[in-house]
């Protein structure tokens, strides 16, 4: 049976011939299986097909632990440096004070300085639904509260049913 990537090693290799890598990177081009088999046994190593696609398929005389070991730290490693992206929402009002608007907006470029995505969200209650109007000038507020070229506006400010919003992204640094 084959491991869990799907390669074969020693005896699963059930072709004639295959395309040979020896432990020290060497190509020693087509070789029959079997010499290919007994020359990984006489070094106390494992053949494993590395690329079963090919044609003949190319196999490499390595210790398949170490390998495996291998591999699966790339992965590990690889899968650390992926940030996931969190979206943050703020949320206000239309009539919203001054001395608020500065917290809003000071808790918005926080969240674009940590590298996050941030949906400004203005909810409108009864009344307020006629003078959407006001959504967009504390929206603008907002954007002239944050340092300039730490965002970008990835959807501009919308109505969507009470609610209006607008999604910032952090610039790459």
């Amino acid at each position: 049976m084959a491991d869990s990537k799907g390669l074969r090693i020693n005896e699963q290799i059930r072709v004639r011939e295959v395309r040979l890598v020896d432990d020290e990177g060497e190509k020693n081009g087509i070789v029959p299986t079997i010499e290919a088999l007994k020359l990984a046994k006489e070094r106390d190593l494992d053949l494993v097909e590395v690329s079963p696609n090919a044609n003949p398929p190319v196999c490499k005389i390595l210790n398949y632990g170490k390998y495996r070991f291998e591999q699966e730290k790339r992965l590990r490693d690889s899968r650390k440096a992926q940030k996931a992206l969190k979206l943050k929402e703020i949320r206000m009002q239309p009539k919203i004070g001054a001395g608020d608007l500065d917290t809003k907006a000071k808790h918005v470029q926080e969240f674009l300085d940590e590298g996050d995505k941030v949906k400004v969200t203005i909810r409108f209650r009864g009344r307020e639904l006629a003078h959407t109007e006001l959504g967009y000038d504390v929206l603008n507020e907002v954007l002239k509260r944050l340092v300039e070229g730490s965002y970008t506006i990835e959807k501009p400010a919308a109505m969507e049913g009470r609610f209006m919003s607008m999604t910032l992204n952090a610039k790459a640094k």
